[in-house]
């Protein structure tokens, strides 16, 4: 059994894992990983094939692949929402004064 003096110690994440191993442009790499996240699902829900879904969301099915892993650098948060768009999902984008918090202001998706 292990002592408190031999447990690892634990750091907490801030909720992005982008920030948190200090990546630039960290807030638009969560928001663009959570829309492909979505992606992903509406795909394996339909059981689409990466040529189907390639040819729904005007790409090729070597890009739907790399999409789908996660190499999404090369594309506009605006395009992902095209892709979205393309696969009849309505987009809502609310704009809001921030809290009272001491954060700064946020991007924030939210999937129904």
């Amino acid at each position: 059994m292990m002592g408190d003096s031999d447990r690892p110690d634990v750091e907490h994440g801030s909720g992005n894992v982008f920030a948190d191993i200090g990546m630039p442009d960290a807030e638009e790499h969560l928001t663009k990983a959570q829309l492909v996240m979505r992606i992903r699902m509406i795909v394996k829900s339909r059981k689409l094939t990466q040529q189907a879904a390639g040819a729904i969301i005007g790409l090729k099915q070597p890009d739907v692949s790399k999409l789908l892993r996660g190499e999404f650098r090369g594309y506009s948060i605006e395009r992902i929402l095209g892709f979205l768009r393309a696969l009849d999902q309505d987009i809502e984008i609310v704009v809001k004064p921030k809290g009272r918090a001491k954060r700064s202001a946020r991007l924030t998706v939210k999937v129904a």
